[in-house]
């Protein structure tokens, strides 16, 4: 099911040929710098992930992360979109991608594309839990028009807290 649809991508839901792109997301040490959780080590933990997280998401609330396709090479480069985080009783746009994609504008845009769909599902403001140092995914958060709500806890790890009314 497609969500959105920009020049360079197609945000859509996450169906199970896709464990090896979320097996990639969650292997790569690099993507992971700031991310809480040991790296995955086979594709049946993305199976897991896919399965009991994932698709869950989408039948309770109708939503959850978003798979980031690039349209020029046909395959999925990441993630992007809403999941409701329990600890905080909020729903977070979360964004994770390949390393062969930063910098290039992908993370905006997907973002920018994924706000403008979150609204659809009676949802009106979101925040972002950003781990202190992610100074890359901060600015994305910026640049998304979210400020900089409070530094709190998550998992653990100290985090910045963005917010964003929609």
């Amino acid at each position: 099911m497609i969500i959105a649809e920009t020049e360079r991508l197609i945000l859509r839901r996450f169906t199970a040929e896709d464990k090896q792109a979320v097996f990639l997301l969650n292997s790569i040490p690099e993507i992971l710098t700031y991310i809480p959780g040991e790296p995955m080590s086979s594709v049946t933990q993305a199976e897991q992930i896919l399965n009991e997280l994932v698709f869950p998401g989408y039948e309770k609330f109708g939503f959850g992360r978003w798979a980031v396709e690039h349209k020029a090479d046909n395959k999925v480069i990441g993630f992007c979109g809403p999941t409701f985080v329990q600890e905080y009783n909020e729903v977070e746009l979360g964004y994770r991608y390949l390393p062969d994609y930063w910098g290039t504008g992908i993370g905006f845009e997907a973002a920018q594309a994924a706000l403008t769909k979150i609204p659809s599902f009676d949802i009106d403001h979101v925040i972002a839990l950003i781990l202190l140092g992610n100074r890359g995914s901060e600015a994305l958060a910026r640049k998304v028009g979210m400020t900089e709500r409070e530094r709190n806890t998550f998992m653990g790890h100290k985090v910045n807290v963005f917010h964003k009314s929609l």
